[in-house]
């Protein structure tokens, strides 16, 4: 029986990378996937899964909040990806659960876990309940060695620690961090955190 995974690291842990590496390698061997984003994210294009060395392809699909997968296309394929799936919402990763089950299909899906408030995400947090395997893509902290675990969002200010869950933004607005280094800049001083990020 086909599984459904869930692959989640902080931004700039190299997930849409990994996702366009096992693309390759299933095209590689002749077989069809079906790659699969939510609408909702267009910082690279409107179709666009891409990583930020430099390498992309569209996505068969895009989904919405109230999106009914068309199994159609999926019946037949190999694997199917997800891009972003922090944004999906509950019914569409429900869904996904359903056609490892009914179609054998596997499916993977890559997204972060939590927000910059360390809050889970709704697609993330289905994904954790429902996920046969629950898998970490690594990375280290901006600031120091450890392993990073939260993404700190940033602006000219200091460490944002308000506002909208979704704000669209790459390392211009983020930065992947260890859980000490999250409180530490979280409780700096504004200007303190604002000189260390503009040093990089």
């Amino acid at each position: 029986m086909a599984k459904l995974y869930f692959r989640h690291g902080t931004m700039s842990s190299g997930k849409s990378l990994n996702l366009l590496a096992v693309a390759h390698n299933y095209e590689q061997k002749g077989e069809r996937i079906v790659v699969i984003r939510p609408r909702i994210d267009e910082r690279f294009g409107a179709e666009a899964v891409a990583s930020r060395v430099g390498i992309s392809r569209d996505a068969d699909i895009l989904v919405d909040e109230g999106s009914t997968l068309d199994r159609k296309l999926i019946a037949g394929a190999a694997c199917v990806l997800v891009d972003e799936a922090q944004f999906l919402s509950p019914a569409v990763v429900d869904q996904l659960r359903e056609i490892t089950w009914d179609l054998d299909v596997p499916v993977i899906c890559y997204g972060l876990r939590t927000d910059f408030r360390t809050r889970a995400f709704a697609g993330s947090a289905r994904l954790l309940e429902v996920a046969d395997a629950i898998e970490e893509v690594k990375t280290v902290c901006f600031f120091c060695n450890r392993k990073a675990i939260f993404n700190l969002r940033i602006s000219s200010g200091g460490a944002v620690v308000d506002g909208p869950q979704i704000e669209l933004g790459a390392d211009d607005r983020y930065r992947p961090v260890c859980g000490q280094c999250y409180r530490e800049k979280t409780q700096a001083g504004a200007q303190d955190l604002f000189r260390e990020v503009s040093k990089s």
